[in-house]
């Protein structure tokens, strides 16, 4: 079972910049892709970025030169590094991780973390 934190979420003026990030932990063999989605109210999730084992990464055209995805395999950590925020992106953050986890070969997963709320006020 793989299960992630994540934090760093708050409350910010527009123009203002957070950090969010999300630990992973578990039996985990490998991971795959490691992403960012958001949900705002009356609206559905949304990717927002993601980023490949092979570190590719992937932004939603919304936040394309504002935000920033970055991991630290070390640490079992992925970030979303957020600028110039707009009041358009409150929402709730979650992140979510594929891989393969568990005993011996291992079987895929795909874990969602709690989520953290992102408010940007104008």
């Amino acid at each position: 079972q793989v299960q992630l934190v994540e934090s760093g979420g708050g409350l910010v003026q527009a123009g203002g910049s957070l950090r969010l990030s999300c630990v992973f932990s578990g039996t985990i063999i490998s991971i795959n892709a490691m992403g960012w989605y958001r949900q705002a109210p009356g609206k559905q999730r949304e990717l927002v970025a993601n980023i490949t084992r092979g570190g590719s990464t992937n932004y939603a055209d919304s936040v394309k030169g504002r935000f920033t995805i970055s991991r630290d395999n070390a640490k079992n950590t992925v970030y979303l590094q957020m600028n110039s925020l707009k009041p358009e992106d409150t929402a709730v953050y979650y992140c979510n991780v594929l891989g393969v986890a568990g005993k011996g070969d291992g079987a895929d997963f795909g874990s969602w973390g709690q989520g953290t709320q992102v408010t940007v006020s104008s």
